[in-house]
């Protein structure tokens, strides 16, 4: 089960040409989100941190913003990008200026560029490009998932006691009610699984589930920009996205579900156990 229905074949190939525009788009707003990086940076209070997130998001997008509306004549540009919940009609761009900006604006490594292209609310085409290691992850709709042009496979595990397992926050400002889910969900997956890993930002570990370094990632949540990336790759990588309950995954999911086939029943099941 995917929330990824079959494609149109009649615009593959035009949606190939249009990944030509979001690889470059989320390139040039990589190097010039790497040139602000500083390995030194410590942040040190609130104010500083919001200053500095802000700051980034602001540079990138005067970078990728157009390029991408006009690599995509007619698209629609998603403004807040911790937005969740159905889009309009129509196409729209999901971009995450500075996936992980927490990381970056901290001197860590995992944050990366995304833009992904949804029709009708399906995502049909994403570009992740994580500066640091020059890495890119695209996927159009019915074509596979790569990294660096390599197809992408996730993993053939079909035990979850074997299984590198992750969550994490999606948002600051979570509710009480949000934060104590998760943390039951992460202890029923510490009685379940090899290893849970709790981090962000969200697209940092679906890469991992859809080149099979992980097993499965869940998340309380429903901010388009962290899930879309990894849903298409995941979903293009043979990998099984629903929500929590094992039902398909739209934008008007509250939660999310991205694992290998193998261990997706018994995932559910654990996740399903403690709500």
């Amino acid at each position: 089960m995917s929330a990824i229905p079959a494609p149109n074949s009649a615009d593959s190939s035009e949606l190939a040409a249009v990944l030509d525009g979001a690889v470059a788009a989320v390139k040039a707003g990589g190097e010039h989100l790497r040139k602000r990086y500083n390995l030194t940076a410590r942040p040190g209070d609130l104010e500083e941190i919001v200053h500095d997130i802000y700051a980034n998001d602001e540079a990138v997008l005067a970078v990728i913003k157009e390029p991408l509306l006009a690599v995509r004549p007619g698209s629609q540009w998603a403004e807040d990008e911790l937005a969740g919940g159905a889009l309009p009609a129509g196409e729209w761009w999901v971009v995450d200026t500075a996936e992980g900006n927490i990381n970056h604006i901290h001197g860590m490594s995992e944050w990366s560029v995304t833009a992904t292209l949804v029709r009708d609310n399906t995502p049909v085409l994403t570009a992740v490009y994580v500066p640091l290691t020059g890495d890119l992850y695209a996927a159009v709709q019915g074509q596979g998932a790569f990294l660096n042009g390599q197809r992408l496979q996730v993993s053939a595990k079909s035990d979850l006691k074997a299984a590198l397992v992750g969550t994490g926050q999606a948002k600051p400002g979570e509710t009480e009610e949000a934060l104590r889910r998760m943390g039951a969900s992460v202890t029923a997956m510490l009685l379940s699984a090899l290893v849970v890993r709790a981090s962000v930002p969200a697209t940092m570990q679906l890469i991992h589930v859809a080149a099979g370094r992980m097993d499965a990632f869940w998340q309380f949540s429903d901010v388009r920009s962290g899930l879309l990336p990894g849903a298409l790759l995941v979903a293009e990588a043979g990998g099984t996205v629903t929500d929590t309950r094992g039902e398909q995954w739209t934008l008007s999911s509250q939660d999310f579900l991205a694992s290998a086939p193998g261990i997706h029943t018994r995932a559910v099941d654990v996740l399903t156990s403690q709500s």
